[in-house]
C-alpha cells in the first residue's frame, strides 16, 4: 500500500498522524508513506525527524483583511497545483486528511486524480479544511458524535484518534517516575497545559497547589516559558516542578491529571482512564476544547473548570472532591475508558484496506 498523507501547523494535527504511520509501519512490510505538509511550520522538522519521507508546499490560511485573504487564495491554487505533481509521481493507493489549512489543497488534488480519500476530524467542532474539502472525500473519520451533525453518517465512522492506540502501546517506566523525585508510594497529581505551558494558569497553580493535602505529591509541568520563575517561588517538598515530562510514561501512575482539553489530550486520557480536571483553553478556534471537554464531562469522566472561573479556591475544591474519594475515582476511570478509542489505528487502518479493496476491483 502506498499512503499519502496531508498534516499540518500545530501538533494536534500531526502527532495522531504520526501515530498512524507508525502502526501502518508496524503492520505492512512493504508500505510506502509520504507525508505533504508546510515548508514553513512544525511539520517540516517533525515529520523528517521521525523517519519520514516529506514533501512541502506553501500554504496560508483563510484569515485577515481582504488582501491576506486574496493572498491566500493564491497560495492555496499554488499549492493545489504542486499536490497535484507530488500525486502523480507518488501514486498513492489512499490518501488522508488530517487537518490544517495545508491539507485541504493536497486533499482536493487526490480527489481530482481518483485517488481513495479519507479526512480525519479529531476535534468536536470540525475545522475549517476538513470542512471545505468533506463532500469530496469516500471516508471521514471523527472522534465525537458532534461532528456527525456536520458529516452526516453515509460515508463517517467514529473511530477515534491513533494517540489513544499510541497511549495504550506506551509502557511505564518506574525508573524515569522516580528519578523525577516521585514515590511509587504517593498519590500522584500531573498538573500539565502543553509544551509551551499557560502564563495565566501557571501564575493560578502557584497560589493554588499549596494549598493542596500534602499528602499528595504533585508533579507540576509549567512548559519552557515559566519554569525558572515557578521553580524559584514553589517550595513545598510535595510539589516538583518541571518544564517538561514525557507524559504517556508515567500515566499508569497518575490519579489525577489536570489539563487542557485538547484532541490529542482527551484522546489519551480516556484511553487509559485517567481521572481529569479540564481546563480548556479559550484561545483555540471555535473555542472547541470547552466542547471537546464537555463530551468527557457529560458523561462522568471528567470535571471542568473554565479559564475565566479558575481561581485556588475552585482548584483546590475540584481536586480535594476527587481525590478525598476513591468511589468517585473509580467512577471517573470507567466512564472515560468507556469513551476511549484504544484500537483507533488499527481501525481506521482496516477502513483503508477496504477502500483500497474497492478501488482495485
Amino acid at each position: 500500500m502506498r499512503m499519502l498523507i496531508a498534516t499540518g501547523g500545530t501538533g494536534g494535527h500531526i502527532y495522531p498522524d504520526l501515530a498512524l504511520a507508525d502502526a501502518a509501519k508496524s503492520q505492512y512490510k512493504d508500505i510506502e508513506i509520504l507525508f505533504v505538509g508546510n515548508d514553513d511550520r512544525m511539520e517540516s522538522e517533525v515529520v523528517p525527524a521521525q523517519g519520514y519521507a516529506f514533501r512541502a508546499l506553501h500554504a496560508s490560511g483563510l484569515v485577515g483583511n481582504p488582501m491576506q485573504k486574496a493572498k491566500a487564495i493564491l497560495l492555496m491554487m499554488k499549492a493545489y497545483r504542486k499536490a497535484l505533481r507530488i500525486i502523480d509521481e507518488f501514486q498513492p493507493d489512499i490518501a488522508i486528511g488530517f487537518g490544517g489549512y495545508v491539507s485541504a489543497p493536497v486533499m482536493l488534488a487526490a480527489h481530482k486524480r481518483h485517488v481513495k480519500t479519507m479526512i480525519h476530524e479529531q476535534n468536536s467542532i470540525v475545522g475549517v479544511s476538513n470542512k471545505m474539502v468533506a463532500k469530496k472525500m469516500d471516508g471521514i473519520v471523527i472522534c465525537y458524535e458532534k461532528c456527525y451533525e456536520e458529516f452526516g453518517r453515509e460515508h463517517t465512522r467514529l473511530l477515534g484518534n491513533p494517540r489513544a492506540t499510541s497511549a495504550i502501546n506506551v509502557k511505564f517506566d518506574a525508573q524515569y517516575f522516580t528519578s523525577l523525585g516521585l514515590s511509587m508510594e504517593k498519590p500522584t497529581i500531573l498538573v500539565v497545559m502543553g509544551s509551551l505551558g499557560s502564563t495565566s494558569v501557571n501564575e493560578i497553580m502557584k497560589d493554588a497547589l499549596p494549598q493542596v493535602d500534602e499528602k499528595y505529591q504533585i508533579l507540576f509541568v509549567t512548559g519552557k516559558n515559566n519554569y525558572k520563575e515557578i521553580k524559584a517561588s514553589v517550595h513545598q517538598k510535595n510539589i516538583i516542578v518541571v518544564d517538561y515530562v514525557k507524559q504517556l510514561e508515567i500515566m499508569e501512575h497518575v490519579d489525577l491529571i489536570v489539563c487542557r482539553a485538547g484532541a490529542t489530550t482527551a484522546a489519551e486520557i480516556t484511553a487509559l482512564g485517567t481521572p481529569s480536571i479540564l481546563i480548556p483553553s479559550p484561545y483555540v478556534a471555535h473555542n472547541h476544547q470547552f466542547y471537546n471537554a464537555s463530551v468527557l464531562v457529560d458523561q462522568h469522566a471528567a470535571f471542568m473548570i473554565e479559564e475565566k472561573d479558575l481561581n485556588a479556591n475552585t482548584l483546590k475544591e475540584k481536586i480535594n472532591q476527587i481525590m478525598g474519594n476513591r468511589e468517585l475515582q473509580k467512577t471517573m476511570r470507567e466512564n472515560a475508558l468507556s469513551l476511549g478509542k484504544p484500537n483507533a489505528s488499527s481501525d481506521i487502518l482496516a477502513w483503508c484496506e477496504e477502500m483500497v479493496k474497492v478501488k482495485d476491483k
